[in-house]
């Protein structure tokens, strides 16, 4: 392929058009120009890729650094620049990234996952007594989806869930693409002023929960962390942590209740939930935008040359919906069970929390549905408030009734 026959002139992100699919334009893109330029938002250029095999060669390559301090690191919100500028360890490179992954890795392991799993299943209950309290029509995002992956992570972090309407109205200031430079800012000053609070709290007394334990065992002077860097490491956690998930079960749910024969199959055997939440993750991708990248050194991709400073999007709903891999990927098939997306990224920034979220995304699917069998969504589903332009794909509402 000639790079003359890709355009800066095209805008990105492009929307959504159907509630579950990516956008269209991927198809073409992926067959016709799978490296191609477009114009941010925020002002310069990146290169867009849609492809599978390329996709996880961007993500798991040091020629293209999650490094964002790099010049022209690529932002598509007006306030991501400030966060770049001490910027969470989810966007540095080994060493660096790994000194603080490990740090984490074993809160979030399978093992441990495991212990916490009658904890959720008891949040998810209770959630589902104050629904089931109420008359209907109720929002599945504030009653339900939100609470749930808010309660676990704050559980597990340490952050009482007392402050959740401070920090998750803070946090959508963050991720929305409708917020301008000062909003975000402002947003991220307060969050910044509520976890150091926070930390400080902990160090006269240290519970038993994450951020004690980082407190206490790698927190200056005793330990290897500045106060800055575990302030951000765990602003970074508070926010992915709920945020995504919540986003996964509102979705999630619609998707099901939208393919009512997946649905029944899944109701008439249960094992076929982890397998359905695998699909589930790559049918939706709705973290399609946060695989952000620049090029440390010249390379080829795709048969485009890529210059050492360009920024690069590594796509990962295209890549979901790769036909090379897989075959009819708009049909939602919960017997796929194919765990070959990249719905959490790939490589070494694979997502630290994904043992987690799959727990959390099965209980609450199994929950719902058992327990609500005539749910069913109260407006048109081409009428919801869906999170365009949000780097994580989503539901702002969803009124259900039963």
């Amino acid at each position: 392929m000639s790079q003359t026959t890709t355009s800066d002139n095209r805008s990105f992100p492009l929307p959504r058009r159907c509630p579950f699919a990516p956008p269209p334009e991927y198809d073409r893109l992926r067959a016709e120009e799978p490296v191609s330029k477009v114009r941010l938002p925020t002002g310069g250029t990146a290169w867009l890729v849609t492809r599978y095999e390329d996709v996880r060669t961007v993500l798991s390559s040091p020629v293209f650094s999650a490094d964002g301090t790099r010049p022209g690191f690529p932002t598509l919100l007006p306030g991501q620049a400030q966060v770049l500028r001490r910027p969470p360890f989810i966007r540095m490179d080994p060493p660096q990234h790994t000194f603080y992954r490990r740090m984490l890795i074993q809160e979030f392991t399978l093992k441990r996952v495991k212990t916490m799993r009658p904890g959720i299943q008891a949040t998810v209950d209770r959630l589902l007594d104050g629904m089931l309290a109420q008359s209907p029509p109720v929002d599945l995002v504030g009653e339900f989806a939100l609470p749930v992956s808010s309660l676990v992570i704050c559980q597990l972090l340490g952050v009482p869930y007392d402050d959740h309407e401070f920090f998750q109205s803070r946090s959508k200031v963050g991720v929305s693409g409708a917020s301008t430079a000062e909003q975000f800012a402002t947003a991220l000053g307060e969050l910044r002023g509520y976890m150091d609070g926070l930390i400080t709290r902990k160090q006269d007394e240290p519970g038993d929960d994450l951020l004690s334990k980082l407190v206490t065992e790698h927190l200056e002077p005793a330990g290897e962390l500045r106060r800055d860097e575990l302030l951000m490491m765990c602003l970074m956690l508070l926010n992915a942590g709920h945020e995504t998930t919540a986003n996964m079960i509102a979705l999630g749910t619609v998707a099901l209740l939208e393919h009512p024969g997946q649905l029944a199959a899944l109701r008439e055997n249960p094992g076929l939930l982890p397998g359905g939440v695998e699909e589930l993750l790559r049918y939706l991708s709705i973290a399609d935008l946060v695989t952000t990248r620049i090029a440390a050194e010249d390379a080829r991709l795709g048969g485009i040359r890529i210059h050492a400073g360009d920024g690069v999007i590594a796509l990962l709903a295209a890549a979901d919906w790769d036909p090379a891999v897989f075959p009819e990927p708009g049909r939602l098939d919960l017997h796929r069970g194919d765990r070959r997306h990249v719905a959490f990224g790939y490589g070494v920034h694979q997502c630290l929390g994904q043992n987690l979220a799959r727990a959390e995304l099965e209980i609450a699917f199994a929950t719902l549905f058992a327990r609500i069998p005539t749910l069913r969504v109260a407006v048109p589903v081409g009428e919801l408030p869906y999170k365009h332009g949000n780097l994580a794909y989503g539901l702002h509402e969803l009124p259900v009734t039963w």
